[in-house]
């Protein structure tokens, strides 16, 4: 399925024949470092990620979107579609007492492509999905050293919420925004 559209950005499902591109991100440890509760890892051999590209795609079937964990495929001129080089996700999010109110945007990017504006693009797509698709707040969470996707949330102009103990058993700096009060 494809969410969203610009001449040189595609955000789509994950399919399972983009298996040599997910492996190429998710079995960086400089991707991974960043990447859900403890303890962290690399996707180690291909067939861990076939595995886990499975369940994310899964996932996105089991979610409405703009939910989802999208693929971020950068388009050259008059491309159509191509390789993925990470995900940006718009996801519901639990705490200790289950599922609450609460979505995150959140974005991972092969380093190869970090730096040139695709985490930004991709999380405004989604913060314009959530405000279109009516969520009143959304929410961004950073490791607390995490300066690069701290700057994306800023530059989207959520607010620093400071650190929180709530999500992932983790001490994650909160940022937030309207859905519909991010910049453009």
């Amino acid at each position: 399925m494809e969410l969203s559209r610009t001449p040189d950005l595609l955000l789509r499902s994950w399919r399972p024949d983009d298996l040599d591109g997910f492996f190429d991100v998710y079995s960086r440890w400089d991707v991974m470092r960043w990447l859900g509760p403890q303890p962290r890892r690399a996707v180690v051999d291909l067939d861990e990620a076939a595995e886990r590209l499975a369940r994310w795609v899964q996932r996105g079937l089991d979610l409405s979107a703009p939910q989802g964990l999208w693929a971020i495929v950068p388009l050259s001129a008059g491309a159509v579609d191509g390789v993925p080089v990470g995900t940006a996700m718009l996801m519901p999010l639990d705490d200790e007492t289950g599922r609450t109110d609460e979505v995150e945007v959140g974005w991972h990017l092969h380093p190869d492509h970090q730096g040139k504006g695709l985490a930004t693009r991709a999380a405004r797509a989604l913060l314009d999905r959530a405000a279109t698709a009516g969520y009143p707040r959304v929410l961004a969470l950073t490791d607390l050293d995490n300066e690069p996707s701290q700057a994306v949330a800023r530059r989207l102009g959520m607010a620093d919420e400071g650190p929180t103990d709530r999500w992932f058993g983790l001490t994650m700096r909160q940022f937030a925004g309207s859905s519909t009060s991010v910049q453009r």
